[in-house]
């Protein structure tokens, strides 16, 4: 009899494991990521713009060739990045058009992971925009809508806009999601903060209106690239975004690239011997907990570094990344950013 029982408690125990396993195995990892594409122009004139120097006849001498050869290479890099699964999201910035997304994500290998592009025509003066790119098959789109940046002080002024989309992971969650690139330190990084402020300050007024609507903090996702780094002003002042070490619990906007040791890699672009960190993701508290269906993956957050993203730096040493472009010189690499990701946990 006790044998039996024994037998009995064993058969339990193991139908017990395997159930849970079954459960665990259901659970979806979808990877989120952003990058600055670094000037992808197509190479045709726009009439409706001033600034047209990606083409042949312009500065850069943007031909139809150099153009393939950029889609390519990005095309195979976002393959790697996404370890030849499909990214639930990619947020991008600087890319002119619908037809450069389009070419990218329609006309190369990458079509077959079902991606779709939101993007809006901004209103910066060299025409780049940012965009959101995500996966039909891992999330579904809700709604999208642009944030314009306006300075008060100069009607004139005129940024790249920030980039919203709401999703709904068919399970209990849904997620806000901003895609950012704010105004750039041309000019001096001190004459120009007020305008990264001002972008900070635009986009905390939209993520405190989504948490006022709703009884707990909503699942957001803000990523981009910033221009600043994780404790530069702009980001701890005025968008109110803490390093992830440095949280409690009524904080709702947490850096997850704040401590570069913890990214694989010491930054995310170079100026002369310095890496910096310009390009992050920073994520709602209630990410981090395990309420809803969607999670934030621990100590996932990095940066992409394959060795074919970098040259040899022969004047200040080490590796610098293989950029497409070194102001007039063509190099015909991929990027003067390194892409950067998340993982995410999606119960089902």
């Amino acid at each position: 009899m006790r044998c039996l029982s024994l037998y009995k408690l064993f058969v339990f125990v193991i139908v017990l494991f395997g159930i849970e396993k079954l459960f665990a195995q259901k659970n979806d990892i979808i990877r989120v990521a952003f990058w600055n594409f670094e000037n992808f122009f197509d190479p045709f004139v726009d009439t409706t713009r001033h600034y047209n120097e990606f083409t042949e006849e312009g500065s850069q001498h943007w031909t139809l060739s150099r153009f393939y050869k950029k889609r390519n290479n990005m095309y195979k890099a976002i393959l790697s990045l996404s370890e030849g699964k499909p990214l639930a999201i990619l947020g991008i910035c600087e890319v002119e058009n619908t037809f450069v997304t389009s070419m990218l994500f329609n006309e190369t290998p990458l079509k077959k992971h079902n991606y779709r592009v939101v993007h809006y025509e901004g209103e910066d003066r060299r025409g780049i925009d940012v965009a959101l790119v995500y996966s039909i098959d891992k999330l579904q789109l809700i709604k999208s809508d642009v944030i314009h940046i306006r300075d008060p002080d100069n009607k004139k002024f005129r940024t790249r806009d920030i980039l919203y989309a709401k999703f709904y992971d068919r399970g209990e969650d849904t997620l806000h999601c901003f895609v950012n690139h704010w105004p750039s330190r041309y000019g001096g990084e001190r004459e120009t903060i007020y305008l990264r402020n001002i972008a900070a300050e635009t986009l905390k007024r939209k993520i405190d209106s989504l948490v006022k609507m709703n009884d707990k903090i909503p699942k957001i996702i803000v990523m981009g690239d910033f221009n600043d780094s994780p404790y530069d002003e702009s980001i701890i002042k005025y968008l109110g975004a803490v390093p992830y070490k440095d949280k409690i619990r009524s904080d709702t906007l947490i850096n997850l690239f704040a401590d570069d040791k913890t990214l694989g890699f010491k930054g995310t672009l170079k100026h002369q011997y310095q890496w910096q960190t310009f390009d992050q993701i920073i994520v709602s508290a209630s990410l981090l907990d395990n309420l809803g269906t969607i999670r934030y993956v621990d100590e996932s957050a990095s940066i992409f570094h394959d060795d074919f993203l970098f040259v040899k730096d022969e004047t200040y040493g080490g590796v610098k990344l293989f950029r497409t472009y070194i102001g007039p010189k063509y190099q015909g690499g991929y990027s003067d950013h390194l892409p950067i990701y998340i993982d995410l946990e999606i119960k089902k």
